[in-house]
């Protein structure tokens, strides 16, 4: 891979894990989702900063999760649920346009059904083996 290739993915895996850290303290920003973003491009350009967000203990649980079983915790499906519902009811009180209403609640509906849907992670304490440094 060219360095300038690589420099970019560790750029884009710095910028999606700052993104996903604010995420953290700004209502309404995801976290997750930068987090998963972060180690995907971390594990192109970076495989010891991937490594290091899959073993952070704040945001590795939800990484490895996702990587290892697509599973999603309780609580952040709880959370998505609410952030959704809260977004859905501002859409109905403040869309006047009818019919761009009803795309945008059908779609946050369909996603938070997809959420729901997902399994809850059976415990995966550590990486699965292919993402284990050696």
């Amino acid at each position: 891979m060219s360095s300038l290739r690589r420099i970019a993915y560790i750029a884009l895996a710095w910028v999606s894990f700052c993104l996903g850290v604010i995420g953290v303290v700004v209502p309404l920003m995801p976290t997750t989702c930068f987090m998963l973003l972060a180690v995907w491009a971390a594990s192109r350009g970076s495989p010891r900063f991937a490594l290091w967000i899959r073993e952070h203990p704040r945001f590795g649980p939800a990484v490895v999760a996702w990587e290892g079983e697509r599973a999603i915790p309780r609580h952040a499906k709880w959370l998505a649920g609410a952030m959704l519902a809260f977004s859905i009811l501002v859409l109905l009180l403040t869309l006047s346009v009818v019919w761009l209403k009803a795309i945008l609640v059908t779609g946050l509906t369909l996603l938070g059904l997809w959420i729901a849907s997902r399994p809850e992670p059976r415990g995966l304490a550590t990486p699965p083996n292919h993402l284990v440094r050696r």
